[in-house]
């Protein structure tokens, strides 16, 4: 079995592939140096890449790649709004997009995006990337929609808090208590939890997850 990973040089990604790996899965692992995921021609090329690898053969895509910036709405940069909608949102529409008709010939191809909780909820000073991460998990319901004639599935894996140096660069405005404040359990998450729940969901036993978002809050949403 086949996979493409992006954003795998480090943290949730890195993990995932490793786990992957691990499981028997062929990982064909990109990161920033591979192509430039908020551009259609760099999004074309890491598919292309992962084909040409793979003699052809896709059964998978876990679209990770994806950064943060935080700041109140009235001083977003409007920059930065558009490159987290470019690499949050954009860049797995263009990965569906051009692996399509691989996980179609796959015959149980999959799709997953690492999204997170806030997908579904939202915390202030994030604009940019509540937006795009709610859009992807719109996203994925219709390739889920889309996707079932031709045995593909989709999923968004939306995790709290996780160890990585994404939350490690948050950590060094605010307290961890305050960061974690929404969660009934107290702790983040680490890498290689994520990357099990991405296992779990690309194998046999996770081919009825389609169209939805996957939580792993530690009781965020339950309030």
């Amino acid at each position: 079995m086949n996979v493409l990973v992006t954003g795998a040089a480090r943290g949730i990604g890195a993990a995932i592939a490793e786990r992957l790996a691990a499981d028997g899965w062929t990982v064909h692992a990109v990161d920033v140096e591979d192509g430039d995921l908020t551009t259609r021609a760099g999004n074309r090329a890491v598919v292309d890449a992962a084909l040409d690898r793979f003699g052809g053969r896709l059964d998978a895509v876990v679209a990770n790649a994806g950064f943060q910036h935080v700041a109140p709405v009235r001083d977003f940069p409007e920059d930065e709004w558009d490159r987290l909608q470019a690499l949050l949102l954009t860049s797995p529409f263009l990965l569906a997009k051009y692996a399509w008709d691989a996980l179609a010939a796959s015959g149980d191809g999959r799709f997953l995006v690492v999204a997170s909780v806030h997908g579904v909820v939202a915390s202030p000073f994030k604009a940019g990337y509540v937006a795009a991460k709610h859009g992807v998990v719109g996203l994925v319901k219709v390739l889920a929609l889309e996707g079932a004639a031709a045995g593909i599935s989709a999923a968004a894996l939306c995790p709290a808090y996780v160890r990585t140096a994404l939350v490690e660069r948050q950590l060094e405005e605010r307290p961890l208590e305050d960061l974690l404040a929404p969660q009934p359990v107290r702790r983040l998450l680490e890498p290689a939890e994520v990357a099990a729940a991405a296992a779990w969901l690309l194998g046999p036993d996770g081919r009825a997850v389609t169209g939805t978002p996957f939580l792993m809050d530690l009781g965020w949403t339950a309030r």
